[in-house]
């Protein structure tokens, strides 16, 4: 067996080595020709080429007989032998030549004639060598097999019998089908296309939009296309056109006319219109950023829509600033929001937007959907009647902001009645307004709508005083520290309410992170507020630490109420909810606490001195406003005096008890970013003489030049809080220096503005300075850690508390089973300084009692 398989693969050697030129050039001849080449190439062409095809393959025909040498057994057996080590088939025909006759001999060598046999049956077949390279270097032969499969994909083995035809130049019509014809229906079908000829059935269904591609074979005019499917009425082609291609857009039927002709009637597949509709209440947060859900649905998918949000006139109270006609405004275009992946054929999404500062906020509107398919079909949602979100506001000078802002959206022509409501709102501030900042605001909005009342209200103005309204607002609403607490004793006084009455577990989670947002938020207007004390020379080495750890016991405190409340352990939850209460007047109480004594280092010495500029360029912005009072208080006077009219006497507080907004004597409670004066009355009682506009620029001057040697003078600090202090002071002194230039002209309502910018740079730049201290010196403190020395063994000291009054070691740490409360002394302290902050925000007292208790406050 072995060498019969070993001659074969012989036979195949030398076949392939005697050959290979010969299918190598048979090849490169048919592939052309089954690529259909002959078909177009010109007749000498087709000649010239199919004789010198066939020449070359006679040579390689001749020449592949000639070297083939047809392989004996002999050969083949030699071949297996020579694979066997010692040749033993070889060996099996030898002839013993010497010791013949011999017993001893013999047997020698019949045991070598055993061996010998032996390791013949371990013969196997040879491997044929079909190894070319040698004969062709260049790889023609691979070339060859590569064009004979490109021709085998793309071309065809029955076209080489058209060589025939062509080298006698004889016409004939295709033997196969004489046309042929494709429908491809919309990409967002979804469908495949479909082969028109394998289409049997003479009713076929397609989507609208599908469109069919006809070819026609043969001499032109020996078929025609006729259909009525595509609705064409110009640019019609000619029925005989070899290539046609229509789209369906209606019923009818389709028409091949002529040999192998067909006829088919189409139908349109049903198409529906796509839906949309509301699946659910509108709904809007604390800060009025509504959400709207909604569904859609379509037989294919939506490709798009839009809200479409108009004010509702009929359902519009129309009173005070309503009530004239509106400004023509046009309705709210919101693209509705599409699904990024999956199936657009049915899917719900929500629709989200904040229209809180949109004129239209908590106004009826009505709100439509309307989405389209990929056909172009529309669906539209009913009208819904609802009120547009938008933040709402709760401060009463807010709100009346809020309103008047509102008002001058809704018509240009309303601008002198909120111009006149503003002036009302203004008329006592130290009753209405938490800080100076926000009155002169306001005062500066009242003026930019009095100077347009002559030319009225343009686009940029109107744009202008919206946004400087709206601003004012916030501010208002959510801008101090009061406020803060405010909204944090609120909160408490809810879910107080709710515990009584027993609400639902909604209303519990709902209140209960409202305490969570007021209890965040009154925490970092006390670190803020914190911050610019110069004062606090005994800080707590890791404050930052222990701020961290009581916001996660007063979290988890809280998280411990609403799981108690939800069982229904209401009294436990009270207990819990009292404990919580004492935290938070601890955190107030120790507000404004420092350490006593100690060197100051320069940095602290840096706070120090720009605090006393804050407070100087408040005086002298307090000063600067009794000048501006008196100078407008005069111009009524004069204008009184001229006959204008009486209900001009009281906008600005001439009425009642004549009292005019001014400037308390002395410095006012200095709280963090609102510090501020306080305010006298309009006769100057216990304020400082006033000099003129000149005097004032001086003393601007002065604290300019002493704001410049204090940036000189900064201590060398790194980091992001350092740069950003310096560029606030740095922007404090331009503001100074515009003031400066206002006051010389004698233009104190911009002076004003200038200080009111200088000063909040001021206090960014304290914020700012006051960070990078502490920054610097944590840095300090974690690379000192192995070396410090003092409290060794980490005994608390009694005089370092944190903010919510236990006492401290050097790292900030603290025993969590401590008291909050430690001693009588503590709780004594608290309730003088309860009963002082008490009698101080009573306003109905002595003003000279205020004045003595908030220097008390200041000092302690």
């Amino acid at each position: 067996m072995p060498v019969l398989l070993t001659r074969a693969g012989l036979i195949a050697e030398r076949v392939t080595q005697a050959f290979w030129p010969f299918w190598t050039v048979m090849f490169f001849t048919l592939a052309p020709l089954m690529m259909g080449w002959q078909d177009f190439l010109p007749l000498e062409v087709v000649w010239g080429y199919g004789v010198a095809a066939l020449i070359v393959l006679l040579w390689a025909l001749y020449r592949g007989v000639r070297q083939m040498a047809w392989p004996t057994n002999a050969q083949a057996i030699a071949r297996v032998d020579a694979r066997l080590p010692g040749r033993p088939i070889a060996a099996l025909n030898d002839v013993q030549a010497i010791g013949a006759g011999d017993a001893a001999s013999e047997a020698v060598w019949n045991a070598h004639l055993i061996r010998m046999e032996q390791k013949t049956h371990d013969a196997r077949a040879v491997e044929p060598d079909l190894r070319l390279s040698s004969n062709d270097p260049f790889g023609i032969r691979y070339m060859a097999v590569l064009v004979m499969v490109i021709a085998l994909l793309f071309g065809s083995i029955w076209r080489v019998g058209s060589v025939a035809n062509a080298a006698t130049g004889a016409d004939i019509l295709a033997t196969g089908p004489v046309w042929e014809g494709w429908i491809e229906p919309p990409a967002y079908t979804g469908k495949p296309t479909l082969y028109l000829a394998d289409i049997i059935a003479n009713r076929v269904q397609v989507a609208q939009g599908s469109f069919i591609t006809l070819r026609l074979y043969g001499d032109v005019g020996a078929l025609s296309v006729s259909e009525t499917v595509s609705g064409r009425t110009e640019d019609l082609g000619a029925a005989t056109d070899q290539q046609q291609g229509f789209e369906v857009t209606q019923e009818g039927e389709l028409s091949i006319v002529g040999t192998g002709g067909q006829t088919w009637k189409f139908l349109l597949l049903e198409d529906a219109e796509p839906t949309v509709e509301l699946s659910g209440p509108i709904e809007a947060d604390a800060q009025g950023e509504m959400s709207q859900p909604f569904s859609a649905t379509d037989d294919y998918g939506v490709i798009a829509g839009t809200a479409t949000i108009e004010l509702n006139l009929a359902e519009l109270p129309r009173r005070h600033g309503l009530a004239i006609d509106g400004d023509a405004r046009d309705a709210i275009l919101l693209d509705l929001p599409m699904p990024f992946s999956g199936d657009r054929a049915d899917f719900e999404e929500l629709l989200i937007d904040d229209f809180s500062e949109h004129p239209w906020a908590n106004m009826p509107v009505t709100m439509t959907l309307q989405v389209e398919d990929a056909l172009g079909q529309v669906g539209s949602s009913e009208a819904e009647h609802l009120t547009l979100p938008g933040r709402r506001f709760f401060q009463p000078i807010a709100r009346a902001v809020i309103e008047q802002r509102r008002d001058i959206l809704w018509a240009k022509a309303n601008a002198p009645r909120v111009a006149q409501v503003l002036r009302a709102i203004s008329n006592r501030p130290d009753e209405l307004f938490p800080d100076e900042t926000t009155y002169l605001r306001l005062r500066y909005i009242i003026r930019r709508l009095e100077n347009m009342e002559t030319t009225g209200l343009s686009d940029a103005v109107q744009d202008e005083v919206v946004l400087a309204l709206w601003e004012l607002a916030v501010q208002l609403e959510e801008g101090s520290l009061a406020d803060a607490r405010a909204r944090l004793e609120r909160a408490q006084e809810r879910l107080e309410e709710a515990m009584r009455n027993g609400a639902s577990d909604e209303e519990i989670a709902e209140l209960m992170q409202e305490l969570r947002e007021a209890t965040n938020d009154y925490m970092q207007m006390l670190a803020q507020n914190a911050e610019p004390n110069p004062n606090g020379t005994d800080q707590p080495d890791n404050n930052q630490e222990s701020n961290s750890i009581s916001q996660d016991e007063l979290q988890a405190l809280m998280d411990r109420i609403q799981e108690l409340m939800e069982e229904g352990r209401m009294a436990e939850a009270m207990e819990l909810m009292e404990q919580l209460n004492e935290l938070m007047e601890n955190l107030r109480v120790t507000e404004g606490e420092g350490g006593e004594g100690g060197p100051q280092t320069p940095g602290q010495q840096s706070m120090e001195d720009l605090a006393e500029t804050l407070r100087d360029q408040q005086d002298l912005t307090d000063e600067a406003f009794r000048d501006l009072q008196e100078q407008f208080n005069q111009g009524q006077q004069d204008g009184q005096q001229q006959g204008q009219e009486p209900g001009q006497q009281g906008q600005d507080g001439q009425e009642g008890d004549g009292n005019q907004p001014g400037q308390e004597q002395g410095q006012g409670q200095g709280q963090g970013d609102n510090t501020q004066g306080g305010l006298t009355d309009d006769n100057g009682q216990g304020g400082e003489g006033n000099g003129g506009p000149q005097s004032l620029a001086e003393r601007q001057q002065a604290l300019r030049d002493g704001l410049n040697q204090l940036r000189n003078g900064l201590p060398g600090l790194s980091g992001d809080a350092a740069d950003n202090a310096e560029q606030s002071l740095e922007r404090a002194e331009g503001a100074m220096d515009g003031a400066e230039d206002a006051l010389r002209n004698g233009d104190l309502a911009e002076a004003i503005d200038q200080q009111a910018e200088a000063m909040d740079a001021l206090r960014d730049g304290l914020r700012n300075l006051g960070q990078a201290l502490a920054e610097n010196q944590m840095d300090e403190l974690q690379e000192g850690q192995g070396t410090q020395t003092g409290n060794a063994e980490g005994r608390p000291e009694p005089e370092r508390r944190d903010p919510l009054g236990r006492q401290m070691g050097n790292t900030g740490q603290f025993g969590s089973e401590e008291s909050m409360l430690q001693d009588e002394i503590d709780r004594r302290a608290e309730e003088l300084l309860q009963e002082l902050r008490n009698r101080s925000a009573d306003q109905e007292r002595p003003q000279i009692e205020l004045d003595y208790l908030r220097r008390l406050l200041e000092r302690f």
